[in-house]
């Protein structure tokens, strides 16, 4: 299956197989479509992410499993911060007006226990979906698991990494300079503190024409850097036996205190950035760093930027110029992402069921990953090793090699009961800090409203949540 990109459009051209009939069909794209094929003129419903997230099932994949089964897509678009609270009514309200749904991991224990999602290794037998399921990067694939069982599979390789100028770090009078200033060679960091004297040498020598670097503050993100920060440090976000939050330890009060000393390396304002200024920042020549998710990549290398969805997008004047790399500290936060459960209440559940499991596998999930304008990033180990996804630009071997080692080491999301709300105590004990309030204090206020949090879900069932957690091998660096 190929695609080609055109200006406001994608055209889908199918390659009819020449290796049998239906029956012998071999991976899990043709078994489900197979399988599918009884439930033609049935309408699937999509719950979706509004935005360019949905033009994945509207313009490729929706079409295409239409085409290919006759069951109708249609997808019901919301806004992300509109998403859990409407699978939760939709669920207690038993409306069944959507089958599939996307969902981030830090939401499943809340989804889980409210009996919205529905468990799925059932299919993924009846389906003989476990050699693809497995190829999914083992970071990724336990998102979707939850007390020994599989309620939704990873479907985007979210994760955090570093972007640099390997032009002005290939420069010689930059090397020899940072050199005689700092000591040690001119390189992508591995400590923050190499990443605090990186971008100070470069904001120092060429600001306000280009600065060292800029950090995505808004709230709502915000707390993804700290979680990773955080962690890279050696904190830990509750202690285990008391459920006493932690996050204002000397870790904590260290890891937000540097955050804030950096902002003096970083464009004016920057304390108030989202992801758009940082990347128009980016896109525009004006930094030599960034901390972003995998899209800039492709999109700063002018891959598949001249779709119209994309037309919002500020024209790449860094390409052929990008390197990419695990921030510092090595141990990358996953932040957000997406998975693909079947909800409860469906009325078609095991059709549903087949649709992400197409839509999962191997041959359609790296199509769905290759399309510039859908946000879905690369996450199988079949991903970071394709041959046609690293034709696609002259650094995408180098790109997809970060990602994969990104994989192997980044860090999940804290993901227990009620994570939204600790997310948000966080975030807004970050944003008093950037404002003036002594770090300390920020941080001893959050902490306050997490073990009020733990209290009032209650300590033994927060606890269990936090355990089942904690158990998994990306929580905490290894």
């Amino acid at each position: 299956m190929k695609f080609r990109l055109g200006l406001g459009s994608v055209v889908v051209t199918l390659l009819l197989s020449a290796a049998g009939p239906p029956a012998l069909a071999q991976n899990a794209a043709d078994t489900a479509v197979e399988a599918a094929k009884k439930f033609s003129g049935t309408t699937l419903n999509l719950l979706w992410q509004a935005g360019l997230q949905a033009n994945d099932p509207l313009v490729f994949s929706g079409p295409l499993f239409e085409e290919l089964t006759g069951v109708k897509i249609n997808v019901v678009e919301v806004p992300l911060t509109e998403m859990f609270s409407k699978i939760l009514i939709e669920h207690r309200a038993r409306t069944g007006s959507f089958d599939v749904m996307p969902a981030t991991p830090a939401w499943l224990p809340d989804l889980i226990e409210a009996g919205a999602l529905e468990p799925l290794d059932d299919f993924v037998d009846q389906f003989g979906y476990r050699e693809e399921f497995a190829d999914i990067a083992p970071v990724y694939r336990v998102m979707g698991e939850y007390k020994g069982q599989i309620y939704a599979f990873q479907d985007d390789g979210d994760v955090l990494i570093n972007y640099y100028r390997k032009d002005l770090f290939a420069d010689e009078s930059n090397k020899s300079e940072f050199k005689a200033k700092f000591g040690y060679d001119l390189a992508p960091p591995t400590t923050w503190e190499q990443f605090s004297q990186i971008s100070q040498f470069f904001t120092e020598k060429f600001a306000p024409d280009l600065y060292g670097s800029a950090r995505i503050n808004a709230p709502g993100l915000v707390h993804y850097v700290f979680q990773e920060r955080f962690r890279n440090d050696g904190g830990k976000f509750f202690d285990a036996d008391a459920m006493k939050a932690q996050i204002n330890d000397d870790v904590g009060v260290a890891t937000l205190q540097a955050m804030i000393d950096e902002h003096r390396f970083m464009p004016p304002g920057v304390e108030a950035w989202g992801p758009i200024e940082v990347l128009s920042a980016w896109m525009a020549g004006d930094l030599a760093m960034m901390g972003w998710w995998p899209p800039p990549g492709r999109w700063s290398a002018g891959y598949g930027t001249e779709v119209e969805a994309l037309a919002w997008l500020p024209k790449s004047t860094v390409a052929g110029k990008v390197g990419y790399a695990l921030p510092p500290g090595g141990a990358p936060e996953l932040a957000a992402g997406f998975v693909l459960g079947v909800s409860s209440s469906s009325k078609n559940k095991e059709l549903a069921y087949l649709f992400i499991q197409w839509m999962n596998s191997k041959d359609i999930s790296l199509q769905r990953t290759m399309l510039p304008f859908a946000l879905r990033d690369p996450f199988r180990t079949s991903h970071f090793r394709s041959d046609e996804y690293k034709a696609l630009w002259p650094a995408a071997p180098e790109y997809l090699e970060t990602l994969e080692a990104a994989a192997n080491a980044g860090l999940a999301d804290l993901s227990i009961r009620s994570t939204a709300a600790y997310e948000d105590a966080l975030t807004r004990a970050i944003s008093a800090a950037f404002g003036g309030t002594g770090v300390k204090e920020a941080l001893d206020t959050a902490a306050g409203e997490w073990d009020a949090l733990t209290k009032q879900i209650g300590l033994e069932t927060q606890k269990s949540s936090y355990l089942e957690w904690a158990s998994k091998s990306n929580a905490y660096p290894r």
